[in-house]
């Protein structure tokens, strides 16, 4: 009853208001702002949230995406991870895509505003030396996925929300490194911890997943994620939801960037540099001195790296 309450006051009427009206209500656990075919999603006063702790929201959402007319949601940064990923996981569902709200004065920062024609050189070389990458590892595929069927049942691949280019959301491809369902523990594991959210002791990952983790093996289907334009070979870390919403708000432009499977933080530093804001700044001197020669300079630094495992864990 409390839900069909709130979606019938959440319901605007099309008939009534234009599509460039902004509409802004509250609904449920969030303000929602429509204008113009696009649905910002931002957090309720905390009293509101409170309240309505005992009611799962995802059939009211759902039900409210397939009836709104937004094609596109912008989500708040100040969102709980939880709420993100809802969002995110429905926005989906109903064939929308989904984004942080990031803003910044300009996007002539970015490379491919900067270096059009090199970045269109990047960008077509990144699909096909991928698609090419993952025809020659068919069979290392094939024996990581036969390793994991004996020694740790379970999906073969691990899927997450992260955030990509111009802040879309899209859900990376990795190996399963850790036991199934490890998400639901991952506050539980890492506590109040600052900076990334990486352990070297986490009790989740298997013991063929450490040894995937140490040569990097677990990153591999991410090629798949460069085939289909959500990916770069080199490009700054993709966040994790969980590390994204604690990012500053000064260094959350960088979220703007194209990610990569290899970057600045993976060659210099990589899991013993943990902290946000010095991780956020090897990216964006990347980014500000970005050139092909550049990229293929990292390429070349990840392989010796990958090699002895540098800095993994």
């Amino acid at each position: 009853m409390v839900s069909e309450l709130v979606l019938q006051a959440a319901r605007p009427s099309p008939a009534l208001l234009p599509e460039e009206m902004l509409l802004s209500f509250h609904f449920h656990c969030w303000i929602l702002k429509q204008f113009k075919g696009s649905l910002f999603v931002q957090p309720a006063p905390q009293w509101q949230r409170d309240s309505m702790t005992d009611w799962d929201p995802r059939p009211a959402v759902l039900s409210w995406l397939q009836y709104s007319s937004a094609r596109q949601l912008f989500l708040d940064p100040s969102l709980p991870q939880q709420d993100i990923n809802l969002w995110a996981d429905l926005a989906a569902q109903t064939g929308r895509p989904a984004a942080m709200q990031l803003s910044t004065p300009s996007l002539f920062w970015l490379p491919e505003h900067r270096h059009p024609l090199p970045w269109q050189v990047k960008r077509w070389s990144d699909r096909l030396a991928a698609a090419f990458g993952l025809l020659c590892l068919i069979p290392v595929f094939l024996g990581v996925m036969a390793l994991m069927l004996i020694s740790s049942p379970g999906p073969f691949f691990f899927k997450q929300w992260r955030v990509g280019h111009g802040g879309r959301l899209f859900r990376i491809i990795k190996f399963r490194t850790m036991v199934p369902n490890a998400d639901k523990f991952h506050h539980q594991v890492m506590g109040n911890q600052n900076g990334l959210h990486k352990r070297q002791d986490d009790p989740r990952i298997t013991p063929i997943g450490r040894w995937m983790r140490k040569y990097s093996i677990d990153e591999l289907p991410q090629l798949f994620n460069v085939v289909l334009g959500q990916m770069s070979l080199v490009g700054p870390r993709p966040w994790a939801i969980y590390d994204a919403i604690r990012i500053p708000a000064s260094c959350r432009h960088r979220m703007l960037a194209l990610p990569g499977i290899t970057g600045a933080w993976q060659v210099s530093a990589r899991s013993t540099q943990l902290d946000l804001e010095v991780v956020n700044r090897m990216d964006l001197q990347y980014l500000g001195h970005w050139s092909l020669l550049k990229d293929l300079s990292i390429l070349l630094q990840t392989l010796p790296k990958v090699a002895t495992g540098f800095g993994a864990f």
